[in-house]
């Protein structure tokens, strides 16, 4: 991908969203890890954490965007994608963020760390995917994502709550980033690449299903969770 071209510009402002969308519950668990240290020590943690953060996140997404060149694993990255995007809109748990808490310096750091490479998986994929194989974007997104992990808690979660649409366009960025993981793979070569007619449409049909898909099961799921309260309720 040709630096500063207009398909580089496309994929970081679709790294940028990402970021946005995915990093909020990575944050605010992370934000609750060191709640129960002193002010001076939650600020140390938090520094150190972050240092350990960001080399741990930049192993783990060079370590993708290296896996996803091995035939067959675009498919199976894209479908998690899938999977993570449509949870994005279907997890509506009242306590998915009361968090582990460290009662010291070193498990605050710890807790930091670790919380932020098994949260951040999503994150990986979705930057990894967007950037496909670009690195100078991999880094861009790895710069960009940690602080809003690590520092953008609040701003991140009244920015989704004043603006909820936020997290429906983070959706469909993801769909529509997975089904170019799909159409991208090797594998499949023989039905997206040919420039024929029939071949293109498939391509489109796939970035179409994918996107309608994941918001309209999002949809539906959000739609069954609120019924389901409501008989609580009564």
């Amino acid at each position: 991908m040709e630096f500063m071209s207009t398909a580089w510009w496309s994929a970081l402002l679709a790294i940028i969203l990402i970021d946005l969308v995915l990093a909020g519950d990575n944050a605010i668990v992370i934000a609750l890890a060191a709640r129960s240290l002193p002010a001076h020590l939650q600020r140390k943690a938090i520094l150190w954490g972050t240092v350990g953060a960001i080399t741990v996140r930049s192993v783990m997404t060079i370590g993708v965007v290296w896996l996803l060149q091995i035939p067959g694993l675009m498919l199976v990255g894209g479908l998690g994608l899938l999977w993570i995007a449509y949870k994005l809109l279907a997890d509506k748990s009242g306590d998915e963020h009361s968090g582990p808490v460290a009662s010291t310096f070193w498990g605050a750091m710890k807790t930091i760390v670790i919380a932020d490479a098994l949260m951040g998986i999503d994150n990986v994929l979705g930057v990894a995917g967007a950037a496909h194989g670009a690195f100078d974007l991999v880094v861009i997104g790895l710069l960009i994502s940690v602080p809003i992990v690590v520092f953008g808690s609040t701003m991140v979660l009244k920015l989704v709550e004043r603006f909820p649409i936020i997290i429906h366009l983070g959706a469909a960025v993801l769909a529509f980033t997975a089904a170019k993981m799909v159409v991208g793979e090797p594998l499949l070569d023989a039905v997206f690449d040919p420039p024929e007619l029939i071949h293109t449409a498939a391509r489109w049909a796939t970035y179409a299903i994918a996107v309608a898909g994941v918001l309209g099961a999002g949809w539906w799921a959000t739609r069954q969770n609120k019924l389901q309260d409501t008989g609580h309720a009564a």
